[in-house]
């Protein structure tokens, strides 16, 4: 999209939003250029979630996993997974088990291609790479893995927001 549209898009969406609102003040709301702890998040990521959840054995959602990964990067793909035991809190699994549980989860990433895993100092599981998902995805659309209500709204997201990774290269 280019950036001259992306500026028009920004201004009519924020008078629409000031229009509704109007007694809340700017600096009420995140803003990303003006605070701390953001990240780059693809717009179909809630699509992209639902699907891994869809390709993941019943019962064994990888999503929240995932996306604890995702929001540990700082735009490099890689997360150092030094602290496992916060990790696995931060994906849904505590007590004992937990840790167990969210070892499990990223092995399930790993098989389905979403992620790479290295052992290091803090465990078999202590460097991840994050592969595009979108790439990933277009495989197991293409070998018709993933259901189709999945597989199309997920082509319709992508459209909607002009992204090409499920593109054949």
């Amino acid at each position: 999209m280019a950036t001259v549209q992306k500026g028009k898009i920004d201004t009519q969406k924020r008078q629409l939003r000031d229009s509704l609102w109007p007694d809340v003040r700017a600096d009420k709301l995140w803003d990303r250029k003006t605070s701390v702890g953001w990240l780059s998040v693809p717009r179909a990521m809630p699509l992209l979630l639902r699907a891994m959840d869809a390709l993941a054995p019943k019962g064994k959602p990888v999503a929240a996993t995932y996306l604890d990964l995702w929001c540990r990067t700082y735009d490099n793909s890689f997360v150092v997974a030094s602290n496992p035991f916060e990790m696995a809190f931060c994906s849904g699994f505590s007590g004992e088990r937990g840790r167990h549980t969210w070892i499990a989860r990223i092995r399930q990433l790993e098989e389905l291609g979403f992620i790479l895993i290295e052992p290091g100092p803090s465990g078999p599981v202590n460097y991840v790479l994050l592969k595009n998902p979108f790439h990933v995805m277009r495989r197991y659309i293409d070998e018709d893995k993933l259901p189709s209500q999945v597989a199309n709204a997920l082509r319709a997201r992508m459209t909607e927001v002009g992204a090409t990774d499920l593109d054949h290269k």
